[in-house]
């Protein structure tokens, strides 16, 4: 693990990447400090991929800076970083047996005890074909290709969307055993703010490829308030940063950022749930459009 905690595990700066005019990541700008569990949240096109593929150095911005503990995206030693992406890549026709060797073979950190074991604790068939796995199996194994490897950083792109609400648990718990041992640093990409819930410790909310919200969980929730009553009653935010306000008939229920006191009126506050929060970015950023470049 590295020794220098000073230097974040993560830091994007300024990061901004286009497919032909459709723009993914547009001046994305944030860190995560070693042994974080940091949650990428975004609807379906918010750039998560994206992101995390630039985290990986598989993909080179075309402005901007990926540093991974302090070196160049790409750069640094690939053992260090364990990545799954949405598809999970594996070999279809071998078995599970012998792509847990292929690990070994290829990986100079690779624990094969842990390997075993976290195959075991998946009831992983080891003389099945990949390709012949269901969804939720293979993306099991892609974990455990992941941890494994013992990374000091693990990437993982919608790992749980292909599981059961078992395997959802299995999965967290042995997610959080990694970085309770080895203060692994993760990043998990979700579009479903259950599957975070009670995992993260950080979180960076990313819409239209731009990051809206990013920071330790305590520290934004504290930045927030929600605010509930009679919509009559909303002049009292004026002059604050609304993130989103939903009415019902006349009552009104909005979420908003300030770090002042809380103002006076006729209005309940409460300090929001990590859902609440996640929930309300989500829906004030709405789809997640990509945005074309202007043809020259």
């Amino acid at each position: 693990m590295p020794t220098d905690r000073t230097v974040p595990a993560l830091d994007f700066a300024g990061v901004t990447h286009r497919f032909g005019r459709l723009t993914a990541l547009d001046g994305c700008s944030f860190t995560v400090p070693i042994g974080a569990v940091t949650a990428l949240i975004g609807r379906n096109g918010a750039g998560k991929s994206t992101l995390l593929r630039a985290a990986s150095g598989l993909l080179r911005p075309e402005a901007g800076e990926v540093r991974v503990f302090g070196e160049a995206a790409g750069d640094g030693p690939l053992p260090r970083i364990g990545y799954v992406a949405q598809q999970a890549p594996l070999y279809p026709m071998l078995t599970v047996a012998q792509t847990l060797t292929l690990g070994g073979r290829l990986n100079p950190r690779w624990d094969t005890a842990y390997a075993r074991k976290l195959a075991d604790d998946a009831a992983l068939p080891g003389a099945a074909r990949v390709g012949a796995l269901a969804p939720g199996l293979r993306t099991r194994l892609a974990l455990v290709m992941a941890l494994a490897k013992r990374p000091d950083l693990l990437l993982l792109d919608e790992p749980l969307a292909p599981l059961d609400p078992v395997a959802r648990t299995e999965v967290a718990g042995a997610l959080m055993a990694d970085v309770a041992e080895r203060g692994t640093t993760v990043v998990l990409s979700s579009q479903v703010v259950a599957d975070v819930d009670g995992v993260c410790d950080h979180v960076t909310v990313l819409a239209e490829g731009r990051v809206r919200l990013a920071g330790e969980v305590e520290a934004v929730l504290a930045d927030h308030l929600v605010a509930v009553g009679a919509g009559s009653g909303l002049g009292a935010l004026d002059g604050m940063e609304i993130i989103e306000v939903r009415t019902a008939g006349r009552d009104a229920t909005a979420l908003i950022r300030t770090t002042g006191p809380t103002p006076a009126g006729n209005l309940a506050w409460h300090r929001p749930s990590l859902e609440e929060l996640l929930l309300g970015y989500l829906r004030a950023a709405g789809p997640a459009p990509r945005r074309k470049v202007p043809a020259a």
